[in-house]
């Protein structure tokens, strides 16, 4: 964790968002104990959405380890979407409960949480009675907030002045585009929602900002550094006096003082260029930021970008530009790697660099997919080629996917399945009961109800046979294809489960049954609903469990990217280039999934469907690289090594 200060607001950044959340809970504890100690309540202002669970989690669980009471605590939430009923899935209400008021022992009577079922005539009251109860406690001690990718904070909008207080609002399409997941897709998003206003969010005495993931990045650089102003409400936080953006290395990352932290003051003799373990990816980031910046391959750099650059100190202690850049252009070169799963003695040419673990060949390789499409959407080509040089490939879906398909599909198929099973005289009055179940089911279905058993089961099935499909394409034989169903996600609702031990030990099993030489898994963490890093936190508690076992002293982890986002250039430790036949055939693996063609149940921030966004970042990877010097290829999929523990 280091501490850094942005223009105006002070920030921490944590390597992760878990770690984040608790120090936050930690503050708020703190809060909670100094108002004990001086005999009053603390008033504490919350915030919604993925951003503070994390911080409900550990809450919840100081109450339950250690202790701490919110017997007298008050607290007010930012906002509600409006018309919405309390009891709805979606409600901001429920939320709360089941994720931290049913977890400690708040007095009922001191939540507060915007009503989103007034009467239109009636809204404008509510909001001010609610802006007098807040007054009424005397004001808030502690408030949360997190910053949507319009610029919210509440539900505050581009527009929002800074004297603005509670009221009904329209909700920007951004935003409503970002809840699409929780609602089963944008039409069934309200447009319209009750928040705190930007005054009422400034009037508290301490303001934390919980910013995390990719997503947030560019967002959070413009509050935090940029120019103050409504159409960016986040921004104001920077009038506050006691103002904190906590946040993950991820979402810090368009932040100068992390894109540029030679550049920022008292920077001078202080960064450890020549430090042997942070040095050198601190020296790779800074020339190509550099490069970039200039528009210049690495092998073209002179002393006199890097003096205007702020790059004094770099060349002071490392010496020539040029020998720092054939460094780093050596670097990216010994990253590109054809042969991802290492290549044989016989096939071996003089100057082929040395790569550990290439004395065993062919190797098992092991490829964990969260969801049923993540292997061919992240790392397709590469598995592709895996298969293609010879290795004894297995993939392993972690979850069933079932949530994400259209309730048409559903019927689709088991239309088919009847009139099949007809057509050969078998099972199809059966399939008719079934095909009946869900047409009077669906009927009635409304938004939010969980789908039957029946029906999960249905679309699972078809995200699995969209997955064999997949894997046909890529030439990964059906016996290699394992189906885990790791049970923490089997709710048949968009909120799953935390990790549990069976979910460990299904994955523990897989690992000993097939004992791999190489390992892949998802390292994408921005999925709209976690769903990713449950599933990573699964493989490393389970490798940790098999870490002393022989086997496991020949094994790798390396982590993928693409659906949601790609590596930095800085943190790629192997870019597998791909040729433009391999491209094509990794589109047609990812055409496979069909419940995700077209458009998608949970399609994120981004609208352009999965094997867009996969080949523009495989393309936009091979370029920065060419840009940079190295060799021209059509696409590369970036991966980082593991080498934590757990």
């Amino acid at each position: 964790m280091k501490t850094v200060t942005a223009a105006m607001v002070p920030s921490r950044v944590f390597e992760s968002g878990r770690d984040a959340g608790v120090f936050v809970a930690g503050m708020i504890a703190d809060s909670i104990r100094a108002s004990a100690r001086e005999g009053r309540r603390c008033v504490l202002g919350l915030a919604t959405g993925s951003t503070p669970t994390g911080v409900y989690e550990e809450l919840a669980r100081l109450h339950r380890n250690e202790g701490l009471s919110f017997r007298h605590v008050i607290t007010f939430n930012l906002d509600e979407y409006y018309p919405m009923p309390s009891a709805s899935p979606q409600s901001y209400v429920r939320f709360m409960r089941e994720l931290l008021f049913e977890r400690i022992d708040i007095l009922p009577e001191n939540v507060h949480i915007p009503d989103g079922t007034p009467a239109p005539g009636e809204v404008a009251v509510f909001c001010e009675r609610y802006e007098a109860m807040i007054a009424e406690a005397g004001g808030i001690d502690f408030q949360i907030v997190g910053v949507g990718r319009s610029g919210h904070i509440g539900f505050n909008e581009p527009g929002s002045g800074i004297d603005s207080r509670t009221r009904l609002i329209t909700l920007d399409r951004i935003t409503r585009l970002d809840a699409a997941g929780d609602f089963s897709g944008e039409k069934h998003v309200p447009r319209r929602g009750i928040t705190m206003g930007v005054a009422t969010i400034l009037s508290a005495r301490r303001i934390v900002l919980l910013g995390f993931g990719e997503g947030k990045a560019e967002i959070l650089a413009r509050a935090l550094e940029g120019p103050v102003g409504s159409q960016l409400p986040a921004s104001f936080l920077q009038n506050h006096p006691d103002a904190l953006a906590v946040l993950d290395e991820a979402a810090a990352a368009a932040m100068s003082i992390r894109k540029y932290p030679w550049r920022q003051p008292g920077a001078a003799g202080t960064l450890p260029w020549n430090d042997p373990e942070r040095g050198p990816k601190l020296v790779r980031k800074a020339v190509i930021t550099l490069a970039t910046d200039t528009r210049k391959p690495i092998l073209h750099l002179t002393e006199e970008d890097y003096n205007e650059g702020g790059l004094q100190d770099l060349l002071a202690g490392k010496g020539r530009a040029y020998d720092t850049n054939l460094e780093v252009f050596r670097q990216l070169t010994a990253t590109i790697v054809g042969w991802p799963g290492g290549k044989p003695a016989g096939k071996k040419r003089p100057g082929d660099i040395p790569r550990p673990g290439d004395e065993i060949f062919p190797k098992r390789c092991l490829v964990f997919s969260p969801h049923p499409d993540d292997d061919v959407i992240s790392m397709g080509g590469t598995l592709i080629r895996l298969v293609d040089q010879g290795h004894d490939v297995h993939v392993a879906y972690q979850t069933s996917g079932n949530i994400a398909v259209f309730d048409d599909d559903a019927l689709r198929f088991t239309d088919f399945a009847r009139e099949f099973n007809g057509m050969i005289g078998v099972g199809a009055e059966s399939v008719a009961q079934i095909e009946s179940h869900l047409e009077r089911f669906l009927r009635h279905k409304s938004l939010g109800d969980l789908d039957s058993p029946t029906i999960a089961a249905i679309k699972g099935l078809i995200r699995r046979g969209e997955a064999r499909a997949g894997c046909r394409e890529c030439g990964v034989s059906a016996a290699n294809v394992h189906f885990l169903d790791l049970p923490f996600y089997e709710t048949r609702a968009i909120k799953k489960n935390p990790i549990g031990e069976a979910d460990i030990q299904i994955v523990e099993a897989l690992l000993e049954e097939l004992r791999p030489h190489r390992i892949f898994a998802a390292g994408d963490l921005s999925d709209p609903h976690g769903t990713h890093r449950v599933c990573l936190d699964a493989i490393l508690s389970a490798m940790g469990r098999v870490r002393g076992r022989e086997w496991f002293g020949h094994c790798e982890l390396w982590l993928y990217r693409g659906a949601w986002q790609e590596w930095e250039p800085e943190n790629i430790d192997m870019a597998v280039p791909l040729s433009p036949d391999e491209v094509e055939r990794k589109r047609l693996a990812i055409f496979k999934h069909q419940s995700q063609k077209d458009k998608a149940m949970f399609p994120g921030a981004d609208p352009r469907e999965f094997w867009q966004r996969a080949e523009d970042r495989n393309r936009g990877t091979a370029q920065l690289y060419d840009r940079l010097g190295l060799s021209q290829y059509a696409a590369m999929e970036g991966f980082v090594r593991w080498t934590g523990a757990k």
